[in-house]
């Protein structure tokens, strides 16, 4: 289990961003922009038994790898998320019920009746630009550019948004450079997730 922290910042437009134009990341830039592509679709029973427990439950698809993630609500305020995390590599898409018996879903897993119920409610697919940042105390920021779309069914909803997640050092570098990107660019901090998006569309 970690815990994940990270900045979550909306994009008001449609515009495309390039992160290398932004000029103030380059001196804390370590290495070059990577691109890649996500498709995770996130599981529940037909009565929202995940969510009434805050937790979610999905499995992505990263290029040619598989990861199962577990991940509960947590504290969200003024686009700063913290929840914990269980994250495991897979050989394939099929869940792995040893790790996943590492997390919140124990109790779930272990009533064959309720797992049975487990359905893919929807999907996020988007792309994501990446870079990895390195600030003056030595904190180390992911900065991810996110496009693409969120689907339930034949409904969709887009997905324009930045994320900074803090990988180690203080949480207050994820601020700063927020801060910095919202002085440069139309985004507004968002305490919406994607699994919020998701379950938000899969509702109406």
């Amino acid at each position: 289990m970690s815990l994940e922290q990270e900045v979550k910042l909306v994009v008001n437009n449609t515009q495309k961003i390039d992160l290398r134009t932004l000029s103030f990341l380059a001196p804390m830039t370590i290495g070059e922009l990577e691109t890649h592509h996500l498709v995770s679709t996130y599981f529940d029973t037909a009565d929202k038994y995940l969510s009434g427990q805050k937790v979610g439950l999905r499995m992505r698809q990263y290029n040619d790898t598989w990861w199962q993630t577990v991940k509960t609500a947590g504290v969200v305020k003024d686009g700063l998320h913290q929840r914990e995390e269980w994250e495991f590599p897979l050989d394939g898409p099929e869940w792995d019920l040893s790790t996943l018996r590492q997390t919140p879903l124990l109790t779930m897993i272990d009533e064959p009746n309720l797992w049975s119920q487990l359905v893919p409610l929807f999907t996020t697919d988007f792309m994501r630009d990446t870079l990895q940042l390195k600030l003056a105390d030595n904190s180390l920021v992911e900065l991810a550019y996110d496009y693409g779309k969120v689907i339930a069914g034949d409904k969709t909803s887009s997905i324009h948004e930045l994320e900074l997640e803090l990988k180690s050092g203080n949480v207050d570098a994820l601020m700063l450079i927020a801060s910095k990107l919202q002085v440069q660019l139309d985004v507004t901090p968002s305490d919406c997730s994607k699994a919020q998006m998701g379950y938000e569309l899969a509702s109406r």
